[in-house]
């Protein structure tokens, strides 16, 4: 019922938008409306009609706040929702998938990224306050005041459903962002104590797949969504039973998900062949050469190479130079790569990351450098916001890198 109800939230909607306009108040009847069919759905059962349940629902809730304001809603709230779904003509448009048109409103220039992620997750995911506010560790009255000033930003900006198309280039990239970092928040979690959260990024996932199947042609769009498959096939072997941080050479691929790997690919073939490769093809490309491996040993690290190669080019950034170095290190030794990392550590975004000190320490212990490494790894574990990654760079470190 839960994932029916998350499918259904964007179309009901955007049902609700074409009909009364109003962002805000709309996404807020529709929230009452997926709460009321949590709690009616499971004791009265499934309505012939899911779809027009809820918006009856929500444009009921919708109608009520206009004339009445929240007292009249609040003791109407107890009356049974309908068993039917609306008549003929009640619901506008009918069932129409607006999912990439809400993802690009919700990702209108106006609000910050945060902000962004929030109401995504909201209005196109379906997720409720407390479940967004647990994902990212912020108490739920934080998310619901962020959530509401980015409703109210819209409305300021004077976003409208109908226009959520304009700057439609700059929109797609912002969106595709967007998913990005809901699903790395999943892979890799930067703070609490699980290493991963796989309800985050399954639904990053969920996401990026509304997104390929409204821009077939994409070949961002679609690599992005096969490097999220190619990422998320090895989650079940990344962490032990215990919850601790497993580094993808002692891995067992074994438990790797070969029908992520095998969709992934696929997808990431198409992207490359529909032009120029953008920066989320590259790094599919670069994840399909890593899940082709059978073990570490057969990993094409010159082809990966070259693939950051372009990627710096394509996307340049510090955490691309740093990735990009530790396949310098595979191909032409630690020493070399060590090089490299002098340099990004002079740029301030990446000075202090704990990845760059735990790369630094692991290439300071392949050169025979344990001291230096179990002091990188020590101030790496003093930097990671994560507990499960800071237990292994601890770990490390009390093992004089070894």
């Amino acid at each position: 019922m839960e994932e029916l109800l998350r499918e259904l939230a964007p179309r009901v909607l955007g049902a609700m938008l074409r009909r009364y306009g109003a962002f805000d108040s709309c996404e807020d009847a529709v929230q009452e409306a997926l709460i009321a069919a949590a709690a009616d759905w499971p004791e009265r059962g499934l309505p012939k009609r899911p779809f027009g349940w809820l918006f009856a629902v929500a444009s009921r809730r919708w109608i009520d706040d206009v004339r009445s304001g929240s007292a009249r809603r609040e003791r109407e709230a107890a009356h049974a929702p309908p068993e039917e779904a609306p008549g003929p003509g009640e619901t506008p448009e009918g069932e129409q998938d607006d999912s990439l048109r809400l993802l690009l409103l919700c990702c209108h220039a106006s609000l910050s990224v945060p902000s962004r992620i929030a109401l995504t997750l909201r209005a196109v995911g379906g997720l409720t306050t407390a479940q967004i506010a647990r994902a990212f560790l912020v108490p739920e009255a934080t998310m619901a005041q962020r959530i509401s000033r980015a409703k109210k930003t819209i409305r300021d900006a004077g976003a409208t459903f109908s226009d959520a198309d304009g700057d439609r280039e700059e929109r797609l990239a912002a969106l595709l962002h967007v998913l990005y970092l809901i699903f790395t928040e999943g892979h890799t979690a930067s703070t609490g104590a699980e290493l991963t959260d796989g309800g985050l990024s399954s639904e990053a996932i969920r996401l990026a797949r509304l997104a390929v199947r409204a821009l077939p042609g994409d070949g961002e769009a679609t690599g992005l969504l096969a490097l999220m498959l190619l990422s998320e096939a090895r989650r079940p072997a990344r962490t032990t039973a215990a919850g601790d941080l497993v580094p993808l050479a002692e891995q067992d691929r074994s438990l790797w998900r070969r029908d992520m790997i095998e969709e992934g690919t696929g997808l990431v073939t198409r992207a490359l062949s529909s032009g120029p490769p953008g920066a989320y093809q590259l790094q599919a490309a670069i994840a399909a050469v890593h899940d082709a491996a059978a073990g570490p040993a057969d990993t094409d690290w010159r082809e990966i190479l070259g693939l950051y190669d372009l990627l710096e080019r394509v996307a340049p950034g510090p955490m691309v130079s740093l990735n990009r170095a530790v396949a310098v290190a595979e191909v032409h030794g630690p020493r070399a790569a060590l090089s490299l990392l002098d340099d990004l550590a002079g740029d301030a975004r990446l000075a202090h990351h704990h990845r760059l000190l735990a790369t630094r320490a692991h290439l300071k212990e392949r050169l025979g450098d344990l001291a230096g490494a179990s002091e990188d790894f020590r101030a790496a574990a003093a930097s990671a916001g994560n507990e499960a990654e800071r237990r292994h760079l601890t770990g490390r470190a009390a093992g004089g890198g070894a």
